[in-house]
C-alpha cells in the first residue's frame, strides 16, 4: 500500500525538541513519561517515487582514492554532480523505508523529527541545478555543510525513537530499521565530506592541477577524507590515550587505569577514513577499560592487550581484557539498538545528548590550556571534524552516560567497508573483540541499495 502523506495533527517539527535540554525534572518522571507524538505534514508522493526508482551507485575506498588523487577542475565538478544526484537518491530510499512504518510509529516525535530532516534535505538536494563552474560548486558545498550540521541530532533522535515505538514495531524490525538508516547515513556523510575535503584541497595554496604533486604538501598522504597510510599502532595508541584521559576524569585520579599494550605487526598500514577506525577502536578500548576498572578494582590492573595481525587482504585487530566478561543478562542484546534490560536508562541518557556535535579531538582538548594538540602527528583535520561529526562524539561521552549504541554502531562502521566485528565473552574472566578491516580498500560500501518496494 502506498502512503502518500499525512495530515498534520500537532506542532511542526521545529517545536518537537523544545525543552529537551532541560534536566530539572526527576529521573523517575523521565523514565515513565509517555512518548509524545507529532505527525509529518502531507506531501504528494510522485516526486519521491521518481527518485526511489533510481539505483544507488556504491563506491569503494579505492575508487575514491583514484578519483581524487589527480584533482582537476573537471574532476571536482564531476564529483559534485555525482554527489548532487546520489545524495537525494539515497535519502529518497530511506524516506520510503520510514513510510513503511506503522502510522503510530511515524508519529513518534523523534522519528517524525528525523523524517522532517530527511525530507527537507531531500527537497534541498534535488533542487540543486547542475554544477558547471567552480562558483556553482562553492554554492553546492554551502548546501552540504548546512545539511551536515542540521543532521547532528539524527542519531540520538533515532535511538530514542526506536526505544519508544516498540508497542507498534517489533524489536527485531526496529533493529533492522536502525541499521539500514544508520548505514545509509554513514554513506551519505562519506560522499558529502569527501567532496568538501576535495574542494578544500583544490582551493588550497599548495595545490596545482596537472602539476607533479609537491613533497611538501601538508596533506600528501590524504586524498580528501581518506588517509592512505593509516598506522594501526598509531591509531590504537591515540585512542588509548584519549580513553585513558576520559577514564581518569570520570573515575578520579586515584583509580588505576589499565595500560594498553600493543603487539603483533606494528608496522601495518592501510588506506581508511581515520574517523571510522578511531570510532571503533575508541569504543572497544573504552569498554575494556571500564570493565577492568569496575570489575577488578585493583591497584595494579592487568593491561589490555591489542594484537595487530596483517594478512594478505585484511588487517585483524584483537582487543583482549580481563574485566570479568559481559553480564549474561546483557550479552544476548549486545548488537541491538532496541532490546535489552536498560531501556529506561538509555532513554534518560539519550535525552542528555539532543545533538552529538564536535569530534573526539575537539572534546578531548576542549578544556586544555596547553598547546594545540588537536591532531595526531602526520594527520590533518578532516572535513568531518570541521563540519561536525555526531558519531565520533559518541566515543568521547562520559563513561557513566551509557547510551547502549557504542557496539552496534561500531559493528555498522566495521561492516560498512566490508569488514567485521565480533565479540567473545569469557564469563568471569574477560572479553576478546576481533575487528577485521579490508586492507586493499577495493571492497564496495555495504548498504541497502533499494527501499522496501512494498511501499511503492
Amino acid at each position: 500500500m502506498r502512503i502518500t502523506g499525512w495530515t498534520t495533527i500537532a506542532s511542526p517539527a521545529p517545536n518537537i525538541l523544545r525543552g529537551r535540554g532541560r534536566r530539572s525534572y526527576a529521573v523517575a518522571a523521565a523514565a515513565s513519561r509517555a512518548p509524545q507524538y507529532v505527525a509529518p505534514p502531507w506531501r504528494p508522493s510522485s516526486i519521491l517515487d521518481e527518485w526511489v526508482r533510481r539505483e544507488v551507485r556504491p563506491i569503494s575506498l579505492r575508487q575514491l582514492t583514484f578519483f581524487g588523487r589527480t584533482l582537476t577542475q573537471d574532476r571536482l565538478i564531476q564529483g559534485a554532480n555525482y554527489a548532487r544526484l546520489e545524495l537525494p537518491t539515497r535519502i529518497a530510499h530511506r524516506l520510503r523505508n520510514m513510510q513503511t512504518l506503522p502510522y503510530s510509529a511515524l508519529k513518534n516525535r523523534h522519528i517524525a523529527h528525523v523524517y522532517e530532516l530527511y525530507y527537507t534535505a531531500f527537497e534541498r538536494f534535488r533542487k540543486v541545478p547542475e554544477v558547471r563552474t567552480l562558483e556553482d560548486n562553492d554554492k553546492y558545498c554551502e548546501v552540504l555543510v548546512q545539511c551536515l550540521q542540521e543532521h547532528l541530532s539524527v542519531i540520538p533522535s533515532l535511538g530514542m525513537g526506536v526505544l519508544e515505538i516498540q508497542d507498534s514495531v517489533s524489536s527485531e524490525e526496529c533493529d533492522r530499521f536502525m541499521t539500514t538508516l544508520l548505514r545509509s547515513r554513514i554513506s551519505r556523510r562519506v560522499i558529502a565530506e569527501q567532496h568538501l575535503a576535495l574542494t578544500e584541497t583544490f582551493h588550497s595554496a599548495w595545490h596545482f592541477p596537472n602539476a607533479k604533486k609537491s613533497t611538501m604538501a601538508p596533506e600528501d598522504d590524504f586524498v580528501g577524507e581518506i588517509f592512505l597510510k593509516c598506522s594501526a599502532k598509531e591509531i590504537i595508541e591515540t585512542c588509548a590515550a584519549t580513553a585513558t584521559e576520559l577514564m581518569s576524569k570520570a573515575y578520579g585520579p586515584s583509580v588505576a587505569i589499565p595500560k594498553v599494550v600493543v603487539k603483533g605487526h606494528l608496522d601495518t598500514t592501510f588506506p581508511y577514513i581515520p574517523s571510522h577506525i578511531e570510532y571503533i577502536i575508541g569504543e572497544l578500548l573504552r569498554n575494556s577499560m571500564q570493565g577492568v576498572i569496575e570489575q577488578r578494582q585493583l591497584s595494579s590492573p592487568r593491561p589490555i592487550e591489542v594484537l595487530i595481525c596483517e594478512a594478505a587482504q585484511s588487517v585483524i585487530i584483537r582487543v583482549s581484557d580481563q574485566g570479568g566478561g559481559i553480564d549474561r543478562t546483557i550479552l544476548p542484546y549486545l548488537w541491538s539498538f532496541a532490546k535489552g534490560p536498560r531501556r529506561n536508562m538509555r532513554l534518560q541518557n539519550l535525552e542528555q545528548v539532543p545533538k552529538l556535535a564536535g569530534t573526539m579531538q575537539e572534546l578531548r582538548w576542549a578544556d586544555s590550556t596547553g598547546p594545540d594538540r588537536s591532531h595526531s602527528p602526520g594527520t590533518s583535520p578532516s572535513s568531518g571534524e570541521k563540519y561536525g561529526s555526531s558519531l565520533t562524539a559518541l566515543s568521547s561521552r562520559p563513561p557513566d552516560l551509557r547510551l547502549g549504541m557504542g557496539l552496534p554502531m561500531s559493528k555498522i562502521y566495521a561492516e560498512y567497508w566490508a569488514g567485521s566485528l565480533e565479540v567473545h565473552s569469557l564469563e568471569g574472566y574477560g572479553v576478546d573483540a576481533f575487528l577485521q578491516i579490508s586492507k586493499l580498500g577495493n571492497r564496495n560500501e555495504v548498504l541497502s541499495t533499494r527501499a522496501t518496494m512494498d511501499a511503492v
